[in-house]
């Protein structure tokens, strides 16, 4: 299958849904279940494909591994636009669930384009699923911005490394969804300030800060960053032009691959925290660490979702969940910096090693070995 690369690892199954009456095309990648059934989120986009959906999954397996979960790493894509209408949106939802009712192997999350309202109709159809409201039990790790929390995290645990301090450091967010709002709101709180955000709509700049709650407000009212009123500084372009401002710290919040070879230069930036799941390309990430930038593997730093998401199939509280959050992603961005400096090897080498080792031993207690 063309993009899908075979290996010890998996990809354990891989199942294409169709259903020509709805309009319903879909696909679940389940990688590797020999830690426990596998967690991963339900993206809904119309342009993703097969092979993006496997790379995700994977993370999915290295993710849930490095947090040391009891879980595997699938993921599911629905081709579509997540901003059809509801009654559209959810009977495409139901219909993906139902089919994939047989497949005990995964759980549903919530991911790009699915919420947790949607997590709530995979649960009446299918009784699977993560992220759920809190009206019917669940954490709505969007909700709270789990995923966020995290890459603070995450932060916090960097610039430590980087001897600087958090506050007044420049941070620009790509994507300005459940991931990328919640991570500008800790941020700043936590006295950072917000030089750029983007969305589809575009790039919104200010050297000298944006103001993150008319930010969030405008969101809230269902308007746009490019909203934000006109001031000193103040600077709207293009989606892309967020790869150009100025920062001590970006974070990629949004889709996989959006710095590459063919732009990585145009990054302006001491660290890159990954928001996003596979937001790099591998040769774009060895540049960046050639030059000495910083970059924490997405795998590592936003885990906080499905650590969240865990903890509720678990049956804890939301403040239990939250601060086992930030206990292992603190550890376990400590442990990968400390590893790669003391064996002089990238970030990302350090916490693959660290992730492998952790499947590996899994597999070696199963009788076949992804399964």
């Amino acid at each position: 299958m063309t993009g899908i690369t075979y290996d010890e690892f998996g990809p354990f199954k891989i199942i294409e849904i169709y259903e020509p009456s709805i309009d319903l095309r879909g696909t679940l990648v389940v990688d590797n279940v020999a830690r426990g059934p596998s967690i991963g989120g339900l993206r809904m986009a119309p342009d993703v494909s097969t092979a993006e959906c496997f790379r995700l999954a994977r993370a999915m397996t290295f993710k849930n591994a490095a947090a040391d979960l009891p879980h595997g790493g699938g993921k599911s894509v629905l081709y579509g636009d997540p901003t059809m209408p509801r009654d559209q949106k959810e009977e495409l939802v139901r219909a993906f669930a139902c089919a994939l009712e047989e497949v005990e192997q995964y759980i549903f999350g919530p991911d790009m384009g699915t919420d947790e309202e949607c997590m709530g109709w995979v649960r009446d159809e299918i009784g699977r699923a993560v992220g759920l409201p809190s009206e019917i039990g669940g954490i709505p790790l969007d909700e709270l911005g789990a995923t966020g929390w995290g890459l603070l995290h995450a932060i916090k645990v960097a610039c430590e490394f980087r001897e600087r301090d958090l506050a007044g450091t420049r941070v620009a967010v790509q994507g300005f969804g459940a991931v990328g709002k919640h991570a500008a709101r800790f941020l700043a709180e936590a006295g950072a300030v917000i030089v750029g955000v983007a969305e589809l709509a575009g790039t919104l700049s200010c050297p000298d800060g944006l103001d993150v709650d008319k930010l969030l407000a405008l969101k809230g009212e269902g308007g746009s960053l490019l909203d934000y009123p006109d001031g000193p500084g103040v600077v709207k372009g293009d989606t892309d032009a967020i790869v150009d401002v100025p920062c001590d710290i970006w974070i990629p919040a949004a889709r996989p691959d959006v710095i590459r070879e063919d732009n990585v230069d145009r990054l302006q930036t001491d660290m890159v925290i990954s928001g996003a799941n596979i937001p790099m390309t591998a040769g774009a990430e060895k540049i960046l660490h050639e030059r000495g930038v910083l970059c924490i593997p997405d795998f590592i730093a936003n885990a906080g979702g499905v650590i969240c998401a865990a903890m509720e199939y678990q049956g804890a509280s939301r403040s239990a969940a939250m601060a086992i959050i930030e206990e292992k992603i603190s550890y376990n961005v400590r442990r990968v910096l400390d590893t790669a400096r003391a064996d002089s090897c990238t970030p990302r080498q350090a916490a693959e090693e660290m992730a492998h080792r952790r499947v590996r031993r899994a597999m070696g207690l199963r009788r076949w070995s992804v399964f």
